[in-house]
């Protein structure tokens, strides 16, 4: 039994995706819990799951829900928070051992549904709201998580480029929230809000394994108490706008390197069907060790410690990343509006194609050996709307002509250009 396209349905006001195989040893469990990026919500949001993961009515002890997962054969949990588009993703994570390979009184995928539906839906509580002392410790964490970013000046210089870019949009907000909204949230507040956001929030729950779309909603029935009035969806983007000009912002911070940081807009977003040009715009461009920023800005040239380029096809934004010597800033802006140039004239070798595809081509098929990037692939589809199979995708890349990339950069345009140099240079 192995089937290559997800089932689809719904139960208890989640929607449900599961992949009927026999080809992995376990089983893979997603659930996403998304949510519009809003300043009053981004960091009691991001704080959620730190304090759901502490402990549930029947492991209430860290250490008892630690200890559950080591008699599901150690089962993994875990958890993200980031951002697609303009939406704040909560994904939980569970990968269990397929019952036909441990000799398990119980089924395996009915006691992982266990424990995540009372992960999410029955924290351990005091006083009618989250326990105080857990809810203390995780606001401490998410606050180091955020000190974090300021300390790695690559990761600073990346997202102070999108608040900058994005000042007027949700989109500038950090997926894990605000430092200064941390102290003010109280258990009781924290609380109020996870309970709006189990009733508002679009939930996708997504099973790779050995089971089938009528047991899993079977086992979501059972295990996630919820009270949601049908499911939610998600609402793909409708601000796609080209830059209105060129911005340069200079910032200084103790640093020994300079970080040259550029923002491009795109009307171009995942669910249109220029997306595959897209994708073949930004490899060539600095999606890879061949592509032009890393040939000509740090190779050629020799003025990056590192230069790349990265596109949110959710958002329809692309970012170029660059480390340089502060005295070199005006040269590497312009070699790199070269490159950009050079993309929009179509000076695009037939080996940058060639290369770009075969990459490309590798990821959407290294993507089939992973349950949970097959997961993260057909959530691509539920986030924009778009049905695209990696075949598909895989059809579209290998047919694009540097023509169709010449007309995908010209949707792109430079919007922003941040520079983060030292305290002493002048």
């Amino acid at each position: 039994m192995t089937k290559t396209e997800f089932e689809h349905g719904t139960a208890g006001g989640i929607r449900i995706h599961v992949l009927p195989t026999n080809r992995f040893k376990t089983f893979a469990i997603s659930l996403y819990a998304g949510s519009p990026l809003a300043e009053d919500t981004v960091t009691s949001t991001a704080l959620t799951p730190f304090v759901l993961r502490r402990g549930t009515v029947s492991y209430p002890e860290t250490r008892a829900f630690r200890e559950q997962l080591e008699q599901l054969y150690g089962a993994g949990f875990g958890f993200d928070v980031y951002k697609r588009g303009d939406y704040q993703i909560v994904h939980f994570r569970m990968d269990t051992i397929n019952d036909s390979f441990v000799k398990s009184p119980e089924s395996l995928l009915r006691s992982s549904f266990a424990f995540l539906g009372e992960a999410f839906t029955e924290p351990v509580l005091e006083n009618g709201v989250f326990r105080k002392s857990y809810v203390q410790t995780e606001r401490d964490t998410v606050r180091k998580k955020l000190e974090s970013i300021v300390n790695d000046k690559i990761r600073y210089a990346a997202e102070r480029c999108i608040e900058v870019m994005c000042k007027n949009e949700p989109y500038r907000l950090h997926p894990l929230g605000e430092r200064k909204d941390l102290d003010g949230i109280t258990p009781e507040g924290l609380y109020e809000s996870y309970q709006n956001w189990l009733n508002e929030s679009v939930l996708d729950l997504y099973v790779v394994g050995d089971t089938s779309l009528d047991e899993v909603k079977k086992l979501v029935e059972e295990h996630f108490k919820l009270n949601r009035t049908g499911s939610k969806d998600y609402v793909p983007s409708s601000t796609r706008t080209a830059a209105s000009g060129t911005q340069t912002v200079v910032e200084k911070l103790e640093i020994n390197q300079g970080k040259l940081n550029m923002g491009l807009r795109s009307t171009i977003t995942y669910g249109d069907d220029e997306y595959a040009a897209a994708l073949l715009y930004n490899g060539i461009l600095g999606g890879y060790p061949h592509s032009k920023l890393f040939v000509n800005v740090r190779e050629k040239e020799s003025l990056a410690y590192y230069a790349s380029s990265r596109y949110d096809g959710h958002k329809g934004i692309a970012t170029i990343q660059s480390g340089i010597e502060v005295q070199n800033f005006e040269k590497a802006v312009e070699i790199i509006r070269q490159q950009l140039d050079d993309m929009a004239k179509g000076a695009i070798t037939d080996i940058e194609m060639s290369q770009t595809k075969a990459m490309i081509r590798n990821v959407i098929k290294e993507m089939q050996d992973s349950a949970f990037e097959m997961i993260a692939y057909d959530f691509n589809r539920t986030l924009s709307g778009r049905e695209r199979t990696p075949d598909e995708l895989l059809n579209q890349v290998e047919g694009i002509s540097v023509e169709d990339v010449k007309q995908a950069a010209s949707a792109f345009s430079l919007d922003t250009i941040y520079f983060l140099k030292g305290q002493k240079e002048e």
